[in-house]
């Protein structure tokens, strides 16, 4: 299904994109390229460290032991979110440079067809898009942590995708093999850690479900800790007057 939807976006779309190229308008140029700063993995990779640091310095200091893997939860899901954005971007950056495909910068002079390996030059390495995997990795990584939004999320990766071509920068081909390969490689990752019990565990044939609750459930009722049990033992007890049998008096 994506191999026929990347084909189809070459075949029909791409050389129409080539001849149009990007926007003219200021306005729309400049939220596309807002859009498409959601690709940049720059800020991924450094919010996902952080929360993998976090979570390994609340896991060693905490003196509690479900405070410790609560930290440790947080911790092993920044450890996936990087490892998914990083080794996708940097398999998406291999395969770019070996297939050498000629950017619409350089419609004028080349066809979207036209392809050259290892040119060494930004303008042959079109697809696919670096941004778009990034992006693709992204939504994924959400739609896993909110699988109830991820309708919402796929029309968000698209739409960010699809900046890289308004700003002229890639074909929708590009986008659409980036966004498929980020989340494929985003969901294999999700796959290889439930298959260690971290992060996620299977949920039927082919679901994925987090081992923990992001957020804390509300709904169940707290238990009494240690200090509690302690102050119960030391409330004074008052024991009522027993009654004294007739004739005892």
């Amino acid at each position: 299904m994506t191999f026929s939807l990347v084909a189809l976006a070459c075949l029909v779309f791409d050389r129409a994109t080539g001849s149009m190229g990007r926007f003219a308008d200021p306005t729309a140029r400049a939220w596309a390229h807002l859009l498409s700063d959601v690709g940049n993995s720059g800020w991924c990779l450094l919010i996902s460290a952080f929360l993998a640091l976090e979570g390994m310095t609340g896991a060693v200091t905490s003196q509690f032991r479900r405070a410790r893997a609560r930290a440790m939860f947080f911790s092993l899901l920044g450890l996936y979110c990087f490892l998914s954005i990083a080794l996708s971007g940097l398999l998406a950056n291999l395969l770019k440079r070996a297939i050498g495909r000629a950017r619409p910068g350089e419609f004028a002079v080349e066809d979207p067809f036209h392809f050259m390996p290892f040119a060494g030059r930004s303008g042959f390495e079109s697809f696919p898009s670096g941004h778009s995997t990034t992006i693709g990795a992204v939504f994924m990584i959400l739609a896993l942590l909110a699988p109830r939004y991820r309708l919402f999320f796929a029309v968000a990766a698209l739409w960010c995708g699809m900046a890289r071509v308004m700003v002229g920068a890639h074909y929708p081909s590009d986008v659409l093999a980036g966004l498929a390969f980020g989340a494929w490689f985003t969901w294999a990752m999700a796959l290889c850690f439930a298959r260690y019990r971290l992060v996620f565990r299977r949920h039927g044939q082919s679901g994925l479900m987090l081992r923990q609750r992001l957020l804390p459930n509300n709904k169940t009722a707290k238990r009494p800790t240690a200090a509690n049990g302690d102050a119960m033992r030391h409330i004074p007890q008052t024991t009522m007057p027993e009654a004294s049998a007739p004739g005892m008096a």
